[in-house]
């Protein structure tokens, strides 16, 4: 086969789990061309020459002509996404020696401290003027190739002479850059801002063509740590801009005039050094509502913004991009187009961003065979960014305090041979993952439930409608969709107290990998007028924020009692009615399931349990005998039972007694048992006998009795009267 030795191909981004490793993703038909094969070193060439290691592509990627690297061999081959560069077989020669010196800091240099850095690149290529990763700990350290003998593509190995300078390389300045694969789970976001302000920064002709003025400004909105701020500076530094960044109080002066002079000449500047793009973080500080505010000096910067966003003549190249999570505080007059012209969510991110963004933050560090970061991504709903960067440190932190007894922290330096033993395991994350909640949710009492089906004896009919009407469709929403049906909304379980019905709520959260937000009934109500119907709101927005997510309304009755009944000032109807508005209007009540749980069920507002809204009432009755049986096993597993213990006989004579009134049992008969011997070692049948006598079931037949023709009662009642709601 004819081999070409170079072939054009388009600079495409790299995934989040090749960064920093020298290597570029190409093509098989590609490699054919070249006669290289996966592992072989190419030479790069664009504004620069820089080298990397050639591997297979992705199965997408095969036949498109891309070649996929990370930012920074990007930035040492001075290529953009998209723009094409020349790729041929690379002259490797052997490093002599090689001088490095870091990109943003100061380093304390020993000879471990080389070997190590050494270790590190073996095998790795570098050019002269190139910028490389070493990952150290979980961190990656920049450093600059500042020289190397011979010139050209040099490759280190165990004879190569190392030397790394303690202070940054003067040519090395600013920060680490940020590039667009640091940042996880938003390529859509990524795509409509690149072509918002790459494309008139670098090709405005595009525009001149098509006869329309380049977009202005780009407004990012979303919770607080999804990523706005990183994706403004990987843009900044991908379309290689300069970047001035307004943090929006800092502008605030409290002399006339002030704050609108730094705004004025902030902007000034960037028009100076165009293309430039102007970052405003927390927007709504600096541009709130101008009729909503009461000071003078608000209005005033508003009003200089709104002129310096627009009245700009030719504004030239610079692009201002806000950034706020209060999107609905800001001026209205800012939102129009021609000052924000697109607004952009940055939402929490879902399973597969997650992913992505743990890959990102676990990118340097030692991780053990048994992480599975799949799992992490499934098991982190209603994480942002920030709190699974959070995640990730404390998981390193909990790593740490393993291995602190094996280091002496008196030595300047700890030896390589410990840091090279040092590994993050599985249960380090587990642990950490206890320890930070999403920022999502912290004024909600959110729980992750861990109560298994397995862990509630019995209700084998009941467990089996809430796996049909909560389970399935977070787990296979496929199945709905094939018959055309749409899933449950609500459930409301009710019966005799004691029997379960909260513990069933937790092992649905469990059991559907839902994170789970329990609310007791009264807690929601509150003296102020309109503070109890936004609790409710506000329980529904962090939901939706942190789905899959079930909703737990504890003691409903208290919640939703019926409408003009009551006299409580109103307080209560319009808090069922926020609910139904929440629960009915809910276009976006995507994978939340609302679960209910009371005792009184004829006391709740008939609008309420209508279908629509609460479509299903399950009845959760007391235990029979085989499911009494179950419950006392599962109360016995861990109590040394003498042999003379029949647990049968046990369930036999426990008729009436609920799963509550069966653990009470058990207690009591430890107790018993202690205060018969205080050194006893085991819970004899008598011991139970004695406790019998002590608890009583709390049902009673005629409780039974009214549950079961409650149930009738409702269909029958919502089929004669007139519709409440």
């Amino acid at each position: 086969m004819t081999e070409n030795h170079e072939i054009q191909l388009r600079a495409g981004d790299a995934r989040q789990r090749d960064v920093g490793r020298g290597i570029a993703r190409i093509d098989q038909r590609t490699m054919q061309k070249l006669g290289i094969s996966a592992g072989d070193v190419i030479e790069i060439v664009a504004k620069r020459t820089t080298s990397a290691i050639a591997w297979p592509a992705y199965s997408e990627d095969q036949n498109r002509d891309i070649i996929r690297i990370d930012g920074y061999t990007r930035k040492n081959a001075g290529v953009a996404i998209n723009e094409y560069v020349v790729i041929r077989p690379a002259k490797v020669k052997t490093a002599l020696s090689i001088t490095l010196a870091p990109v943003d800091m100061r380093l304390n240099v020993d000879e471990d401290f080389t070997n190590f850095v050494k270790n590190r690149l073996m095998e790795r290529t570098l050019v002269e003027g190139d910028t490389t990763l070493v990952m150290m700990l979980g961190h990656a350290i920049p450093f600059t190739v500042s020289k190397t003998r011979p010139h050209g593509i040099v490759k280190v190995t165990a004879e190569s002479r190392l030397t790394i300078l303690n202070e940054p390389a003067p040519e090395a300045k600013g920060l680490p850059r940020t590039t667009y694969e640091d940042i996880g789970g938003l390529h859509e976001e990524i795509q409509r801002v690149r072509e918002m302000v790459e494309l008139p920064l670098r090709h405005p002709e595009l525009f001149q063509r098509l006869g329309i003025e380049p977009p202005k400004g780009v407004l990012l909105h979303g919770p607080p740590g999804c990523g706005k701020t990183l994706l403004a500076r990987a843009v900044a530094n991908e379309s290689e801009a300069n970047f001035y960044s307004i943090n929006g109080p800092e502008i605030m002066s409290k002399f006339y005039g002030e704050s609108e002079a730094r705004l004025r000449e902030i902007f000034q500047q960037a028009q100076q050094n165009s293309p430039s793009i102007i970052f405003i973080d927390e927007l709504d500080a600096i541009a709130p509502k101008r009729e909503e505010v009461t000071g003078e000096v608000e209005r005033r910067v508003v009003a200089q913004l709104l002129a310096l966003m627009d009245g700009l003549s030719g504004r030239g190249n610079v692009i201002v991009i806000g950034a706020t999570n209060r999107p609905g505080a800001l001026d209205q007059a800012l939102r129009r187009p021609g000052r924000f012209d697109r607004e952009i969510e940055i939402a929490v991110p879902d399973k597969k961003g997650r992913y992505e963004v743990i890959q990102i933050h676990t990118r340097g560090m030692p991780l053990a065979e048994d992480v599975d970061l799949k799992k992490l991504s499934d098991m982190s709903h209603g994480y942002t960014g920030a709190d699974l960067s959070a995640l990730s440190r404390e998981t390193a932190m909990k790593a740490l305090r393993r291995y602190l007894p094996q280091i002496n922290l008196e030595e300047e330096r700890i030896p390589p041979s410990v840091l090279e033993k040092m590994e993050i395991k599985m249960d380090d994350f587990v642990n950490a993952y206890k320890e930070v909640t999403p920022t999502a949710m912290r004024e909600v009492y959110i729980e992750v439930a861990t109560v298994s089906w397995s862990d509630i004896g019995g209700l084998d009919g009941v467990k089996q409608h809430l796996k049909e009407s909560v389970e399935w469709p977070m787990k296979q929403p496929e199945i709905f969709e094939r018959l055309g049906i749409k899933p449950p909304k609500g459930i409301l379980l009710y019966g005799p107290p004691g029997c379960g019905k909260t513990l069933l709520a937790r092992a649905v959260a469990t059991e559907s990998e839902a994170n789970f937000i329990s609310i007791k009934g009264p807690e929601v109500f509150s003296k102020w007028v309109g503070e109890s119907e936004k609790a409710i709101r506000e329980v529904f927005r962090k939901a939706r924020m942190a789905a899959p997510a079930v909703i737990f309304f504890d003691e409903m009755d208290s919640l939703t009692p019926m409408r003009g009944a009551g006299s409580d000032s109103g307080v209560s109807e319009r808090v069922i009615s926020q609910l139904l508005t929440e629960m009915d209007g809910i276009l976006s009540l995507q994978d939340i399931v609302v679960i209910a749980a009371t005792n009184r069920p004829n006391l709740i507002d008939p609008a309420v349990l209508r279908p629509g809204r609460f479509d299903r009432l399950i009845y959760v009755p007391e235990p029979d005998e085989k499911s009494r049986l179950q419950i006392l096993k599962l109360y016995t597993t861990k109590m040394p039972l003498n042999k003379d213990v029949d647990l049968n006989q046990i369930s036999l004579a426990t008729k009436y007694y609920s799963g509550a009134d069966l653990e009470n049992l058990c207690r009591e008969a430890a107790m018993h048992a202690l205060r018969r011997d205080i050194k006893a070692t085991e819970v004899t049948m008598k011991d139970f006998q004695d406790a019998l006598k002590e608890v009583g079931p709390s049902v009673t037949p005629d409780m039974e009795k009214w549950y079961k023709s409650f149930m009738q009662q409702v269909r029958q009642v919502q089929k004669s009267a007139t519709p409440v709601a």
